[in-house]
């Protein structure tokens, strides 16, 4: 199936002009920007929504409400016609991988580790990617450099795993936590490479206003399968959650996550993936100094290999063509 190129302009990214796909025009330029740093600083707004709002219900409704606001501006202000049965089902596989597995993932592990250390764990995420594009058969087998990058992600890797393994580090990870964070960069991966080939709206305001809506079902029925709504006190939200949450809604959701969805169509998987070297560091700084998140010695080693990882993948990797 041919991946779809016929996409409207996004609020922060118009359509490429005629210099050519997936090329560092200005309209590109400024979509990476957005998902460097936008989504660097929603790991710890996270943390901060997570203080006092419930998990699953929060994120859940973070992206129902940007789905639905997104839905309606495609509808009314765009024009575009009632989607089909069948891309509603595009977008709750979509949705499940992307929004349940992958930031659902994410919102429960920040509640056993630091904000800073779960961006730098999905920073592991192009690692996936290249894999999971090979096992496909999108691409031929990896070069030797992909290779290389890949064994050294997996040292940055373990030894975020293993915390006092080199009698650097100053406290221990949540081995739970981690693991989840794992499974989180593996299930983005698979929406991610899933979307790229899936029968969506031709309109990228729909389809991905479609994701959002679907994804945020899921992890409220995630949340209410956890008991959420029987903890659920109004008067327990404190402010910071709250801004925090509306931060999340309006730079997570709307901007961010419609941004990456429409850098995966446009310069590919690998490209778009690059956030994951820089989120990290945008999220370990904020950690640092707007929460107190300490950084020790081997977890900057592990985020040296894991970075590095990533770059010589991001490099030596050569993108899938479209049939």
């Amino acid at each position: 199936m041919a991946v779809q190129s016929n996409i409207n302009k996004l609020p922060l990214t118009p359509s490429l002009s005629k210099r050519g796909k997936g090329e560092f025009n200005s309209q590109v330029i400024t979509a990476f920007g957005a998902v460097y740093l936008l989504w660097g600083s929603t790991y710890l707004a996270i943390r901060f929504v997570i203080e006092t709002l419930p998990p699953f219900l929060s994120a859940g409704l973070r992206f129902l409400l940007a789905g639905l606001i997104l839905y309606a501006f495609a509808r009314l202000k765009k024009g575009e016609s009632a989607p089909l049965r069948k891309y509603w089902k595009s977008a709750f596989i979509i949705g499940g991988f992307l929004l349940l597995g992958g930031n659902g993932s994410v919102v429960w592990a920040e509640r056993y580790v630091p904000s800073g250390l779960a961006a730098l764990f999905l920073a592991i995420t192009p690692l996936w990617m290249v894999l999971l594009e090979w096992w496909w058969h999108e691409t031929r087998r990896p070069s030797l450099g992909v290779f290389i990058g890949i064994g050294i992600g997996f040292i940055g890797v373990w030894l975020l795993m293993a915390p006092n393994l080199l009698k650097l580090g100053t406290h221990s990870i949540h081995l739970g936590g981690a693991l989840l964070l794992l499974f989180a960069s593996l299930s983005w991966s698979i929406g991610s490479i899933y979307s790229r080939r899936s029968d969506q709206a031709k309109s990228s305001y729909l389809s991905t206003s479609m994701q959002m809506i679907a994804g945020g079902i899921l992890l409220m029925l995630m949340g209410m399968l956890q008991g959420e709504w029987a903890h659920l006190h109004l008067a327990n939200f404190s402010f910071k959650s709250i801004l925090a949450w509306i931060y999340l809604i309006i730079f997570g959701s709307l901007f961010g996550f419609t941004t990456y969805l429409w850098l995966l169509k446009n310069v590919g998987v690998a490209r778009a993936s690059t956030y994951a070297f820089v989120n990290p560091v945008v999220a370990i700084f904020l950690g640092w100094a707007l929460a107190g998140e300490r950084l020790d010695a081997q977890t900057a080693l592990a985020a040296f290999f894991v970075l590095v990882a990533v770059i010589t993948i991001t490099i030596y990797h050569k993108e899938p063509e479209s049939n």
